[in-house]
């Protein structure tokens, strides 16, 4: 594959690439020399469910690996321990070692579903960090100034806040041990997503004051969950999970907007411009048909085509064999109810009037009989928040349905 060819592939999708001329003279000396760009990409095991949010870079480590390069995998045993503030309002918790490494063998099996994980370099920033002493960490910091620190947009915001939100002093390391990182490995090429750009230019700064060649800094959309409005994440709910069954894959990508469609198709899958294109255009082809390519594409990548083909099946089979009403009665709730956009299972069954009381409603959820959303998600824990969003189809049985309207 010639450069102008493995560009396009590496452009798809991305936000940054900075800057791309040093990437088309890297990637023509790989060309001329045989030898292999080392890409980089870390990941802090700070929690166990890596979801289609956290496979975006993952996939665009795999394209380079398709591209015959070299991938480097960092867990970040120790930059978990300080946690990175990017896009933070606030400080993040500590987690112990013990709690970080547990995480990241959970990491590893579920991220082997994305990159070819036999041809990847792993390793763990603990590996040089733990070695580092007091003078290590003292020359460390002297490469950067507090007014560059500073001109992080989460560090300003939090600084010029009224009241100010505390920047502890820990948090300044990360984008150091970032970069440190990227010195140890030697890395060519870093990933990171969009709101990364100022730790992957740590990279550079760091590389060249330690006489190598500065990485070229590439940064990935975030990905929006399936509200259609946030970042995918576990605690907004909003997530599909890589280690979730293709039924569960198939069935949430099914219930995301139709306005979210051409950004999963374009960081999810595989498929052309011009064919992305053909299916979202809703004249040629109908939303829920292109939504169905969409999901079959996701769990086909995780569990195979005949798992997909079957989980696109049995959706349909559920959702014709239980389809709502035409006319679904509206259940007005003020979004002060709302605790960050959501409320727990069974006080929503409530103020929806799907349930008398609290009694009832956490008999129901127990029962299994409330389920939520297009896709008809069960909830059967009462302790459950349920992320409420304008349109919002909340179910208690077959019978009783309403469709949120927030005010």
């Amino acid at each position: 594959m010639n450069i102008d060819e493995q560009l396009a592939l590496i452009r798809r999708g991305v936000d940054q690439i900075v800057p791309e001329a040093e990437l088309r003279k890297k990637l023509e000396r790989s060309v001329s020399t045989g030898k292999p760009l080392r890409i980089k990409y870390g990941i802090d095991p700070t929690g166990i469910d890596v979801h289609l949010g956290h496979t975006v870079p993952l996939r665009k480590l795999r394209l380079f690996q398709e591209l015959g390069h070299q991938a480097v995998l960092i867990i970040g045993n120790y930059t978990a321990l300080v946690g990175d503030p990017s896009g933070r309002d606030q400080t993040r918790a500590r987690l112990t070692e013990e709690q970080v490494e547990a995480n990241a063998r959970d990491y590893l099996k579920q991220v082997s579903k994305v990159i070819d994980i036999s041809k990847t370099e792993v390793t763990r920033n603990g590996d040089w960090f733990g070695k580092l002493n007091f003078l290590g960490v003292l020359a460390l910091t002297s490469k950067i100034t507090v007014q560059r620190m500073l001109e992080r947009d989460d560090f300003t915001k939090r600084f010029r806040a009224e009241p100010s939100v505390p920047i502890y002093l820990h948090e300044c390391l990360y984008p150091l041990m970032q970069g440190q990182d990227s010195v140890e490995i030697k890395a060519d090429v870093e990933l990171g997503g969009s709101e990364q750009l100022f730790n992957l230019m740590r990279g550079r700064d760091l590389q060249a004051d330690a006489g190598q060649e500065p990485q070229i800094c590439i940064t990935l959309p975030i990905l929006r969950g399936l509200d259609g409005e946030r970042r995918m994440g576990k605690s907004l709910g909003n997530y599909v999970g890589v280690g979730e069954g293709a039924y569960e894959q198939f069935a949430k990508t099914m219930s995301i907007p139709d306005k979210l469609m051409q950004e999963w198709f374009e960081l999810l899958t595989n498929r052309s411009k011009e064919e992305i294109e053909r299916l979202i255009d809703g004249e040629k082809t109908h939303p829920r048909d292109a939504k169905e390519a969409l999901g079959k594409d996701i769990a086909t990548f995780y569990h195979g085509e005949a798992a997909a083909t079957e989980a696109a099946a049995e959706w349909r089979r559920r959702f014709s064999e239980r389809q709502d009403p035409t006319e679904i009665a509206e259940a007005t709730i003020s979004r002060s109810e709302l605790a960050d956009g959501k409320v727990v299972v069974w006080k929503l069954l409530v103020l929806a009037g799907l349930a008398s009381g609290s009694n009832e409603a956490r008999r129901a959820v127990q029962g299994g009989a409330v389920t939520i959303g297009d896709g008809r998600e069960k909830i059967s824990d009462v302790a459950a928040n349920v992320a409420v969003t304008d349109g919002l189809i909340v179910r208690n049985g077959k019978r009783k349905l309403a469709r949120i309207k927030l005010a």
